[in-house]
């Protein structure tokens, strides 16, 4: 059995997780991410001994190894976290400070690439090369060539949510560029495009619902409005989805992977966000060959940093 740590800016979760990829007991907590790094992996390092302990199991005699995935840069031969700015780490030897408290192998890794290896073990078929997107508050990327994570010479590839596909005139995006992907793709942007879109249309069904009841905007407003008929909401929703199958085509177009996988809170929309996006690739994607990428929803949900991070130990990252 592994221990599988998903540390993010605003939660720790741990799993114990078996040979066949299923979670068996699971703890979190919140990261206080404010602090300094030696407590959050005090914390980190306190709940994979809750886990284990709670599920029944001895940490040295039952379990193989620890698996971190971690916002930032990683990296993962050193289990260095360069760094990550959601957590003011900068430099910080996680792998070291971790196995002061538990004397295991530990493996970390960026917790998008860690996301799409979860993913990647559960596909029911034998593919080599997938491409994950994790849509939420920015756009995350992972991607896997024969069958490894692909990191690039320094552990920043796959920052795919920061290709540029506005030149001119491009929203502004967190990491100081404008017109990336993200500035797009992502929730944030979403909530953003319909927040715009109640502002300059107050008369329609949306706006008036979320004024009489003070409603919160985020990721599912536009959509659940559009679904109503709501012709603003459904303008801010075949945007929205056009620019991640825009981006999505862009990612096909440079790996051609088998299959690309869309994770993310979004992506329970399921076949409401789906068919669209791969009617819009299937137009504008390069390949002119009956092979063609399978585009789908991801299965694991959240849990797929936590399965993921749990086998980071079985394979390479080249």
């Amino acid at each position: 059995m592994y221990i599988g740590i998903d540390l993010g800016g605003t939660g720790i979760k741990v799993g114990l997780v078996d040979e066949n990829h299923q979670i068996i007991h699971r703890a979190n907590a919140p990261t206080l991410a404010h602090r300094h790094y030696s407590e959050i992996i005090k914390d980190m390092a306190e709940l994979a001994k809750k886990v284990v302990r709670e599920a029944g199991y001895d940490i040295e005699k039952d379990i193989k190894y620890i698996g971190i995935g971690s916002p930032g840069t990683c990296d993962s031969k050193n289990g260095v976290v360069i760094y990550a700015n959601n957590l003011n780490f900068d430099n910080v030897p996680l792998r070291a400070e971790m196995q002061n408290y538990i004397n295991l192998p530990v493996y970390i890794g960026n917790d998008a690439n860690v996301a799409a290896l979860g993913e990647f073990k559960v596909l029911d078929e034998d593919i080599s090369e997938m491409v994950a997107i994790t849509l939420g508050t920015g756009v995350g990327g992972g991607v896997i060539i024969n069958k490894k994570i692909y990191e690039g010479f320094n552990g920043e590839a796959a920052e795919l949510g920061h290709m540029q596909v506005q030149m001119i005139d491009g929203e502004s995006c967190t990491c100081g560029r404008t017109g990336c992907w993200e500035a797009y793709a992502s929730i944030t942007a979403l909530v953003r495009d319909t927040k715009r879109a109640i502002e300059a249309h107050p008369e329609c069904e949306m706006a008036k619902d979320v004024a009489a009841h003070d409603v919160r905007i985020n990721g599912k407003t536009s959509f659940m409005w559009a679904k109503k008929g709501d012709p603003v909401a459904q303008k801010v929703v075949d945007n929205y989805i056009n620019s991640i199958a825009q981006g999505i085509a862009s990612v096909i177009n440079i790996f051609q992977p088998q299959v690309l996988v869309i994770g993310g809170a979004i992506s329970k929309e399921g076949d409401y966000l789906l068919n669209p996006i791969k009617e819009i690739v299937n137009k504008t994607t390069y390949s002119r060959t009956d092979k063609v990428t399978d585009i789908r929803i991801a299965k694991l949900g959240n849990d797929a940093g936590i399965i993921g991070a749990a086998l980071l130990g079985e394979q390479v990252i080249f």
